[in-house]
């Protein structure tokens, strides 16, 4: 991945962040990172995002101590999303028993992200 290659004017400064458990291939959850963000997660190995609700880079588990370890990251062919390939220290998020989530395996081929069925 080249930092320098993402298109972070495209997406107001905001690029998509698909955080997906290293070991189970399972999308987590979707981040907002920054340059700052991804240049922190990159430094610290632990995923950084910007939050849009409270305005300031926000390292996941910095209050519950569940955090995202990188493992690896891939940019897709339009350079204005990231894939996040992570190990997560503990749950990752928490949904109502009214929601439903479809989890599908993302793969990189050919230099963009795909859903893999």
């Amino acid at each position: 991945m080249n930092i320098d290659t993402l298109d972070f004017e495209k997406t107001n400064g905001l690029i998509p962040a698909i955080i997906q458990d290293n070991r189970t291939m399972e999308i987590l959850m979707l981040g907002y990172m920054n340059r700052q963000a991804l240049e922190k997660t990159l430094a610290t190995k632990k995923v950084t995002f910007f939050s849009r609700t409270k305005n300031r880079l926000w390292i996941k588990g910095e209050t519950s101590g569940n955090f995202l370890e990188l493992v690896g990251m891939e940019q897709d062919c339009d350079n204005d999303t990231l894939l996040v390939r992570v190990i997560p220290t503990g749950p990752t998020f928490i949904w109502s028993e009214n929601l439903a989530l479809v989890i599908l395996p993302m793969h990189l081929w050919n230099g963009c992200l795909y859903w893999k069925r």
